[in-house]
C-alpha cells in the first residue's frame, strides 16, 4: 500500500535539500514556513535521524541527508512516472516510452523519429527529459529510462546497444580575428599554445576523452581554460574570444559572425548522437520504438566547407 504521506513528507525534505533555505522551500511549495520545519521535524522523527543543521551560510544536510538524497530523488521521480502510467492507462493510452535525450538530439534526430513514433503508435505516451551523456547508460541500466539519445561510441557494456543515428565532421572554431582565421585547413600541432573552450568530462566523458587523445597524438595536451556544457556554449564562448574549439560542423549553422570555422588537416568523424537501449528491458513499447527508430532517416553529415 502506497503511503502517501511519506511521499509528500519526501517531497517537503526534496523542497528544502534543493533550495538550502526552508524559507525559500515553503515560498517554492506555495505554504508557510512553520508548518514546513514541522513536517519536516516529523520526517526527522519517523526515520530517527537528523537531516538538516541551520548555520549562518544557510541550511546543509547532514551526513544522513546526503545518503538519502539520491535514493529520494530516484523515488520521487518514479512515482511521477506510476502517476502519469496510471493516468494515461486510464484515458485509454496502451504503453508508455520514457526517453531521455541531450540538447543537441532534441534540436535535430529526436524531432523526426517521435513524428514517426506518434504516427504509428498514436495512443502510446512518450515522456521525454533532457540528460547529459554521462547519465545515458546509469539512467538505462537502472530502468529510469528506456530509450537514450546521446554522445555514445565504443563499448558500453554487454547490457547496452546503440544505433548510430548522426556523425558529423570535426572542424576548429576559431574568433575571427584568430592568427589562424585564413588557413584553409589546420592541423592541430598549431593549437597547441592556444586556449581550449571544452566540454567538462562529467558531461560527456566519452566525447573528452576523444578530443584529448586526439591532441596528444598530436604531441600536445590541451590547456583546458574554460570548461562548459553544450556545444552550443562552446561555440559561443568562442564567439566571446575565451579560446577555441573543437566542435561538430553542424554547430556552423548556429554560430555567430564572430566565429569562423576550419576543417582539421587530418579528417576527424565522431558520433554525435546515437540512440541507446539496455537489451534485458521489458518495456513492449521499446520494441515498437526500435522498429521505428532504424526506419528514421539519420542526420546527414555536414560538407567540407569552412566558414570565412
Amino acid at each position: 500500500m502506497i503511503n502517501f504521506r511519506l511521499m509528500r513528507h519526501l517531497w517537503l525534505f526534496l523542497a528544502v535539500a534543493e533550495e538550502q533555505n526552508f524559507g525559500r522551500a515553503a515560498k517554492r511549495l506555495g505554504m508557510s514556513q512553520p508548518p514546513l520545519t514541522e513536517q519536516i521535524q516529523v520526517l526527522e522523527q519517523a526515520l530517527k535521524a537528523k537531516l538538516f543543521v541551520r548555520s549562518r551560510l544557510g541550511t546543509q544536510l547532514t551526513p544522513v541527508g546526503q545518503a538519502i538524497l539520491p535514493a529520494v530523488r530516484k523515488f520521487l521521480l518514479q512515482m511521477e512516472q506510476l502517476e502519469l502510467a496510471v493516468q494515461e492507462a486510464i484515458a485509454g493510452q496502451t504503453g508508455m516510452l520514457t526517453i531521455g535525450a541531450i540538447s543537441s538530439a532534441m534540436l535535430d534526430v529526436l524531432p523526426p523519429f517521435l513524428e514517426r513514433l506518434r504516427q504509428q503508435h498514436p495512443k502510446l505516451t512518450l515522456s521525454v527529459r533532457e540528460i547529459d551523456t554521462v547519465d545515458a547508460i546509469p539512467a538505462l541500466l537502472a530502468g529510469d529510462v528506456d530509450l537514450a539519445f546521446a554522445r555514445l561510441e565504443g563499448d558500453l557494456g554487454s547490457d547496452v546497444q546503440t544505433f548510430t543515428m548522426a556523425q558529423d565532421q570535426l572542424l576548429v572554431a576559431l574568433p575571427a580575428q584568430h592568427r589562424l582565421a585564413r588557413r584553409r585547413r589546420i592541423a592541430l600541432s598549431d593549437l597547441a599554445a592556444d586556449s581550449f573552450v571544452m566540454f567538462s568530462r562529467r558531461v560527456s566523458p566519452i566525447f573528452f576523452d576523444r578530443i584529448i587523445a586526439l591532441c596528444q597524438a598530436s604531441g600536445f595536451s590541451p590547456r583546458i581554460l574554460h570548461e562548459v556544457r553544450s556545444v552550443t556554449t562552446q561555440v559561443a564562448s568562442v564567439g566571446c574570444g575565451q579560446g577555441i574549439a573543437l566542435v561538430p560542423a553542424t554547430l556552423k549553422r548556429m554560430a555567430p559572425d564572430s566565429v569562423v570555422f576550419k576543417p582539421l588537416a587530418q579528417m576527424v568523424e565522431v558520433v554525435t548522437t546515437a540512440a541507446a537501449w539496455s537489451s534485458k528491458s521489458t518495456n513492449p513499447a521499446l520494441s515498437s520504438a526500435l522498429e521505428i527508430l532504424k526506419i528514421t532517416p539519420t542526420v546527414p553529415r555536414a560538407r567540407r566547407s569552412s566558414r570565412v
